[in-house]
């Protein structure tokens, strides 16, 4: 089962990664200037982790695939590991689709 983790980055913000049920980072949020933005980040990444349109699919500068998954309103709101890969970066987004909904919280702060 998934899990999402809140931590603090070094200045002073807080972001989440959605881990895998092996422990692997699949997806990791931008930095929110408070806790509440950042829980707020994580209800929407669970809400919206099943509408495969709020996939971006995108390429790299370096020509390798990632994604980035979208709230409604149209903002990212986590963004993907740089894959080797198109079939691995598919298979990063049925991870976040299958693990996201049910994952508990672990607050890391």
């Amino acid at each position: 089962m998934g899990k999402f983790e809140i931590t603090t980055r070094k200045n002073g913000e807080f972001q989440f990664n959605l881990k895998a049920g092996n422990g692997q980072v699949i997806l990791t949020s931008e930095g929110y200037s408070s806790k509440s933005g950042c829980t707020n980040g994580i209800e929407s990444v669970k809400k919206n982790s099943q509408d495969d349109g709020k996939y971006e699919r995108k390429t790299s500068s370096n020509g390798k695939p990632y994604f980035n998954l979208k709230a409604t309103n149209g903002q990212i709101i986590g963004n993907s590991e740089i894959y080797e890969s198109v079939a691995s970066r598919d298979n990063g987004i049925e991870s976040v689709k299958k693990n996201a909904p049910d994952a508990e919280i672990s607050d890391l702060t």
